[in-house]
């Protein structure tokens, strides 16, 4: 027989540790991204010789630069999340990472129309998770119910 902390999660509960991540942003910018690199390189070998030597240094360095920024715009929202541990709620918005004790949360919001969920926390202040993106339908829906009842269930001490 299991001891008592080592009760099965409550139905309906994911096992910690549990990480939510956007699904529609990761794959419209990773489709995106990824034709427009394909794109840009076909047209590349697509010029003669002649057109591609009338491309400056500059002007390579800058389609590159242009390249690399939203390669870093892309990375911050595929590295977004929200774990779920057991001591803690990890929140992780592009490249910033916040901790939370689930004591300190008070309410988990996505109103119809949000981008992300917002989190409500005892000192008065909210933070967005941008983890559980809106445009995720009923997956951020579920998410957020099962972020609520973990928060409920840790607040209150059960396992």
């Amino acid at each position: 027989m299991p001891a008592g902390s080592d009760r099965p999660p409550a139905a309906g509960l994911p096992t910690l540790p549990h990480t939510w991540r956007p699904f529609g942003v990761r794959l419209a910018g990773t489709v995106v991204g990824g034709g427009l690199l394909v794109v840009c390189a076909l047209a590349w070998i697509g010029f003669d010789e002649e057109t591609q030597a009338r491309f400056t240094g500059f002007q390579r360095a800058t389609v590159i630069a242009v390249g690399l920024l939203a390669f870093t715009l892309w990375f911050a929202l595929v590295r977004s999340r929200v774990v779920a541990e057991t001591g803690r709620l990890v929140v992780v918005n592009g490249y910033r990472r916040r901790e939370y004790e689930w004591a300190q949360l008070v309410a988990v919001h996505l109103p119809p129309g949000a981008p992300w969920v917002t989190l409500d926390l005892t000192d008065g202040t909210t933070v967005a998770a941008m983890g559980i993106q809106g445009s995720d339908g009923t997956r951020a829906t579920r998410a957020v119910r099962e972020l609520r009842a973990l928060a409920e269930q840790q607040a209150t001490g059960a396992s």
